[in-house]
């Protein structure tokens, strides 16, 4: 089993997405992504958004259309309940790609746009707080 910090960065290649800033949040059920623009199809089937802000590094100001996975009934680190639409992605971390359901969020206030939550590390990580980004240092080489 690989050992997490408390932050990292992974690579979500179905978005082409590459060095996300993540936290790792054992409190947290699930993961999410910051977004914005979000429009669900008439039908309810599918998503229509955009990722990061146009601030981010990455931001591409491109417009995702993805099946929705499940719409579900999620609450937030401030005890507010909100309906929040899942998507199916992979996240690659340590060079590994696993499957991940990840809910869609408004995270602009948060410092970092996206959040593994105890679901995805359940039986493949252990956290060590004490650290931070192993997977994106072995990723460029480094070895500190």
């Amino acid at each position: 089993m690989e050992i997490v910090g408390r932050t990292d960065k992974v690579d979500l290649p179905l978005l082409g997405l590459e060095n996300i800033d993540v936290k790792i949040d054992t409190g947290a059920d699930s993961c999410s992504i910051h977004c914005h623009n979000i429009v669900i199809s008439d039908d309810k089937k599918r998503v229509i958004f955009n990722l990061l802000d146009p601030e981010h590094q990455e931001y591409n100001d491109r417009e995702y259309k993805v099946d929705i996975l499940r719409i579900t009934s999620v609450k937030s680190s401030n005890g507010e309940s909100q309906d929040r639409i899942f998507i199916s992605s992979e996240i690659v971390v340590f060079g590994k790609s696993y499957n991940a359901e990840i809910s869609l969020a408004d995270r602009s206030s948060m410092k970092f746009p996206m959040l593994l939550g105890r679901r995805f590390l359940k039986d493949r990580f252990l956290v060590d707080v004490s650290k931070k980004n192993l997977s994106y240092k072995r990723k460029i080489g480094a070895t500190k």
